[in-house]
């Protein structure tokens, strides 16, 4: 069985494994979560009417009795999660566990589905480098990133304009629309990337610094990538409503194919009410809403206009809080690979980071580059790859640990700290030198390897520990400084 039959049907038994009837519940306790977490009223109401919480999803539509899962809202009944007791007592709490564990784990899929170990082992090599790193650069929300390998935009700018948007996404001034000779380059674009990447071509999506609703002919695009690429991509949308005629047209191509949940991101509380006035709980239950309303209870990324937002509240002495919980999330970007623009024919090559002054976007630009045909955008990542995907350190590459780890000497070597993650090397006779070399980011790494040499050290263990360090992305590739670079031209 294929890897990607092996995704699809990993996702489909998560429907499919349970009946009509159990369906049908969860998407009552979906909908009924959804109100919890992003209607400041619907809680009020709950609040004033305990313990009679059933008469309030009554009066809201909700067909589900709160009694039977406690656990999962009220902050009493907390504890209970994944306990025995919870197990006796609160069945639909129990059965909301289990839905959302899976969805979990087939989040983790996701990552794993980016892999091309086989079809590119070279950048394959690369974005484990940048997952490693992410991972312990951002923390937390460093592990719900699923690293995808691409994604394409098909409009240039977006329409909504959201105020707290991690990329600070430019305003919309066209989309690319479904014409016989685009449609030729879209599907040639997307047979390179097969040929190029093998299945992991399957997590690309439609969107980035835009929204798919602002592009009319977006369900053919991405009707074209499942017939090409064999993965219908998820569709990130803030306007649902805008063109309720083409959202169908995306759920109904979800209902059918049934490869990734879709998310709305709900901008305000009338808005929610209106997305559950216009579709039901069972037809949004393969759509994650996303509460980024005012008094939704949802941490902001503190990136792009929402970075500048905060800057500007301390300038004026105001705090500087602008959701209601505040959580270490420094970036929205989740692509290590390609952020392919479809109207402006570029391409840049991309990872997540912590947003900051250099990256405010949240993200790095390792390379750019464009393209008019496909075979041009088959060459232009043949050559990124090439450029920026070393699987060795050179000899003449600049060694040093990554800015933003705490380097630490250690009685026989080293530790280094990042915001999640600690890394010990000792227990050889050079490794305290190593440190020092690595810490001090002014030797390349042939001078490293002559330096330590030359005091004894085995060229092989240190080989290893250059390889690991390497490995796991302690050394610094940021494009921006003057590190691990690549000397090999066009």
């Amino acid at each position: 069985m294929s890897l990607l039959k092996e995704l699809n049907g990993s996702y489909r038994k998560i429907f499919d494994s349970r009946s009509p009837e159990e369906m049908e519940e969860l998407s009552e306790i979906k909908r009924f979560m959804e109100c919890v977490i992003g209607d400041p009223e619907f809680r009020d109401e709950l609040i004033e009417n305990a313990p009679d919480f059933e008469n309030i999803t009554h009066k809201h539509g909700i067909a589900v009795d709160p009694q039977k899962m406690l656990p999962l809202f009220e902050s009493g009944h907390l504890k209970y999660q994944g306990t025995e007791e919870e197990e006796a007592r609160w069945p639909l709490s129990v059965k909301w566990g289990r839905y959302m564990k899976e969805m979990l784990g087939y989040r983790d899929e996701l990552q794993l589905h980016g892999s091309t170990e086989i079809s590119n082992p070279s950048f394959h090599g690369w974005r484990g480098r940048q997952i490693a790193r992410s991972d312990s650069e951002l923390g937390a929300s460093g592990k719900a990133i699923t690293h995808p390998i691409v994604a394409y935009e098909l409009c240039d700018g977006c329409s909504v304009g959201c105020w707290f948007c991690g990329i600070s996404a430019d305003k919309f001034r066209g989309a690319w629309p479904y014409t016989p000779q685009n449609a030729e380059l879209w599907r040639g674009m997307l047979n390179v990337m097969v040929e190029t990447f093998g299945d992991a071509a399957q997590t690309g999506f439609c969107y980035w610094a835009t929204d798919p609703m602002d592009n009319p002919d977006y369900d053919k695009f991405i009707r074209d990538h499942w017939e090409v690429v064999g993965f219908l991509p998820q569709t990130t949308t803030a306007v649902p409503l805008k063109d309720i005629a083409l959202t169908r047209r995306v759920l109904a191509l979800f209902d059918e194919h049934r490869c990734v949940t879709n998310r709305f991101s709900i901008l305000t509380t009338k808005i929610l009410r209106r997305v559950h006035q216009t579709f039901t709980a069972k037809e949004l239950m393969g759509v994650e809403l996303v509460p980024q309303m005012k008094g939704g209870i949802a941490a902001k990324a503190n990136a792009g206009r929402a970075m500048l937002r905060k800057e500007k509240l301390r300038q004026r002495g105001k705090s500087d809080k602008i959701s209601v919980l505040t959580a270490d999330h420094s970036t929205i970007a989740c692509v290590s690979g390609f952020l392919v623009n479809m109207l402006h024919k570029n391409v840049k090559m991309v990872s997540p980071t912590r947003a900051s002054a250099q990256w405010p976007l949240g993200y790095r630009i390792y390379d750019e580059g464009k393209f008019e045909t496909a075979d041009d955008f088959r060459t232009l990542l043949g050559n990124m790859i090439r450029r920026n995907c070393m699987d060795t350190l050179r000899p003449h590459d600049i060694a040093s640990f990554r800015g933003d780890l705490t380097y630490t000497t250690k009685q026989e070597g080293f530790e280094l700290a990042a915001v999640s993650a600690r890394y010990t090397i000792s227990n050889n006779t050079y490794a305290k030198q190593l440190g020092s070399h690595l810490a001090s980011g002014e030797k390349t790494v042939g001078e490293v390897y002559a330096a330590l040499i030359e005091d004894g050290a085995d060229v092989f263990l240190l080989t290893e520990t250059l390889r690991s360090l390497y490995s796991h992305g302690l050394l610094d590739d940021d494009p921006a400084s003057t590190q691990i670079k690549s000397s090999i031209s066009e």
